[in-house]
């Protein structure tokens, strides 16, 4: 089930790319052209950037395909590899838990304030948060789920597989 939550977010946030790469084109189309640039394209350009940014998150997770320095653990048994691999995921769900409060809360805010951007078509600001939150939470969701399995590879002295080691 979070396999297909996380392969429907990665497909809305390629579709928000290549929403992205149209309106900035119809955006400077319409600006040389018509002198006139499509109403509030840098709100909306915004707002598609934290969806497809935030949105595949969960996926990269998965896929271990996030930044590592691995330097040292290159040098490492894979037993101790391993506990780093489970600490970084407990540290990463720990950092991850203010961001989804937060973003919850403020959420929240914008969705009960009806609160709306500052432009010509009076946008609601909740979709964007909404967006942010279910990234996020769902990446920490994943995180959680691969903490536990990771866990339970290392203290059964199996070996975490990911693309460095």
């Amino acid at each position: 089930m979070l396999n297909r939550i996380e392969r429907i977010f990665v497909d809305v946030a390629a579709m928000a790319i290549i929403l992205l790469g149209l309106l900035i084109f119809v955006d400077v189309v319409a600006l040389n052209v018509f002198a006139a640039p499509v109403p509030d394209t840098i709100i909306i350009v915004r707002e598609l950037m934290v969806i497809a940014i935030v949105l595949p998150l969960a996926a990269a997770t998965l896929k271990r395909a996030h930044i590592a320095v691995e330097f040292v653990t290159n040098f490492l048994p894979a037993r101790v590899v391993n506990w780093f691999v489970v600490f970084g995921s407990l540290f990463a769900l720990l950092a991850l838990s203010p961001l989804v409060y937060a973003g919850t809360k403020d959420l929240i805010h914008q969705w009960t304030t009806g609160s709306v951007f500052y432009g010509d078509l009076g946008l609601p600001q909740w979709p964007g948060r909404l967006a942010f939150v279910m990234g996020v939470g769902l990446t920490w969701l994943r995180l959680l789920v691969m903490l536990f399995q990771d866990s339970l590879t290392a203290l059964r002295g199996g070996e975490i597989e990911f693309g460095g080691h």
